[in-house]
């Protein structure tokens, strides 16, 4: 497992951190930005399946969101990965991810990890191409969702990235 640096706290978001994951995301500059409601609704529905990293202050400073995919239980899609600028480059995504995943590798035997990259997305590339390596686990890519399908103007495909098998000792 990645160490996070030791005054941060890996932990489930709340339904009050909802804010300043919108936030966060906002200021990432790269994620698709959704509405601070579904930010909200993430917190309220999936924070059993999300992680929060927290300064000393308390206050998240990172966030990883994701979910269990209902046709495939063993897999959790991760959905948004984002660290505040003044915090990036310390391996906090990396320990988010990695605290995440041995949670639920514990709790609800996943043994494997999807996400979505847009080509170019080097910082998301290198941390879950890293991840997989940490792990043993293999990566496979594969476009999930041409350009063609975004109904909202011009889009990146979207890559699929599938990590796996996980088992509850590479998880850690």
């Amino acid at each position: 497992m990645t160490a996070a640096p030791a005054d941060l706290l890996i932990d489930r978001p709340a339904v009050t951190d909802g804010a300043s994951l919108w936030r966060l995301a906002k200021e990432s500059k790269t994620l698709d930005l959704n509405s601070s409601y579904s930010y909200l609704l993430w917190c309220r529905d999936f924070a059993a399946t999300s992680a929060v990293a927290r300064g000393a202050d308390g206050e998240p400073v990172g966030f990883v969101t994701g979910y269990v995919r209902p046709d495939d239980p063993r897999t959790l899609l991760v959905w948004q990965v984002a660290v505040d600028s003044a915090h990036r480059g310390h391996g906090i995504a990396a320990a988010l991810l990695d605290g995440l995943t041995a949670r639920l590798t514990a709790e609800r035997g996943i043994t494997g990890i999807e996400t979505t990259i847009t080509p170019g997305n080097a910082a998301s590339e290198r941390l879950f191409s890293s991840f997989a390596d940490r792990h043993g686990a293999d990566l496979t890519r594969e476009v999930l969702f041409p350009a063609g399908l975004f109904p909202d103007g011009p889009h990146d495909p979207e890559v699929l990235y599938r990590i796996g098998p996980l088992t509850p000792t590479t998880a850690h």
